[in-house]
């Protein structure tokens, strides 16, 4: 068995907490693994960690606010900013002494997050691997009305009429909200039990996604409806993974800003998947994955295009 390391490392007052599987330093580089929300924790992603057992030390981590790390439910809303997160991200690889060697791998606001820290060309990066990310959120909210508009009648009636009427913490909104859920989500039943854990830790502590993001996945009026990553994509050299589902909320348009933007970029859609493609479809998802990473992004196969 790889060996298993959990901790935190200090973030200006704050902590960070990771967990690393397996032993960096070697060929591999270590792959980072951002989760997403904001506000949301490692665990969903946590069957990552297989992939040290094949020779890939795996890094996961809690961003800011969630889980293991510190919360700070009564931080301003104004604290909670991209840069912070990428700021936290960056002092993560130096404290584990990894930022010569590393690969991200990014799911929903965490690819596009790691796509961020990609477009600055950070020396150590060996590749960028982008799951079921919006490159843009003005663009993913236009395509949130494609599919809530594709709902069985009646159900977006109500999503707006709560949503007008602030009442989104309603049981009638959240029943609701189900039927989005199930079919642009999570396609699973029961929903895996790692999905469960991060869903009940933002119950637990919302403060992050309700800031930035909103009350839910399809609703997005915190700070982050007009941020978009588009721009940055072009300045991507590393070779890049991107990975959705046919069924995904991040819908094809959402999505193909990555394929048409970065230079090296394979997209690769999983056909029985919606958002999680990892749980959904977990042995195609490895298959695809593992080549990448074989295939690009070993030390002695950078493949990068300079500048």
């Amino acid at each position: 068995m790889p060996p298993l390391v959990k901790g935190t490392v200090p973030f200006g007052a704050h902590r960070t907490w990771y967990r690393l599987t397996g032993t960096p330093g070697g060929e591999p580089p270590a792959v980072v693994v951002v989760h997403g929300g904001p506000g949301s924790t490692h665990d969903y992603l946590a069957n990552l960690a297989g992939l040290a057992g094949r020779g890939w030390p795996v890094v996961h981590y809690d961003q800011l606010g969630n889980g293991g790390s510190t919360h700070l439910p009564d931080a301003d809303p104004g604290f909670w900013t991209v840069r912070l997160f990428l700021a936290e991200l960056d002092n993560l690889l130096r404290r584990l002494d990894i930022a010569d060697n590393y690969v991200l791998c990014g799911h929903s606001w965490g690819g596009a997050l790691a796509a961020a820290h990609a477009a600055a060309r950070p020396a150590g990066l060996r590749g960028l691997v982008v799951v079921s990310s919006p490159a843009s959120y003005p663009l993913w909210s236009r395509e949130m009305k494609v599919l809530r508009d594709a709902l069985p009648p009646g159900v977006d009636e109500v999503l707006r009429r709560h949503e007008a009427a602030g009442t989104t913490d309603s049981a009638e909104y959240r029943q609701a909200s189900a039927v989005f859920y199930a079919r642009h989500v999570c396609r699973l039943r029961p929903w895996p039990r790692d999905y469960q854990a991060s869903y009940y830790e933002i119950y637990n502590d919302p403060t992050v996604y309700r800031t930035m993001n909103g009350p839910n996945e399809f609703h997005v009026v915190g700070t982050l409806r007009d941020w978009s990553v588009t721009k940055a994509l072009p300045e991507i050299t590393v070779p890049s993974l991107v990975i959705s589902g046919r069924h995904d909320e991040a819908t094809p348009a959402v999505v193909r800003p990555f394929r048409d933007l970065i230079p090296d970029v394979r997209w690769e859609v999983l056909e029985d998947s919606s958002h999680l493609p990892h749980l959904e479809e977990p042995a195609r998802f490895f298959e695809v994955l593992e080549g990448f990473l074989e295939a690009r992004c070993r030390q002695g196969n950078r493949s990068r295009k300079e500048p």
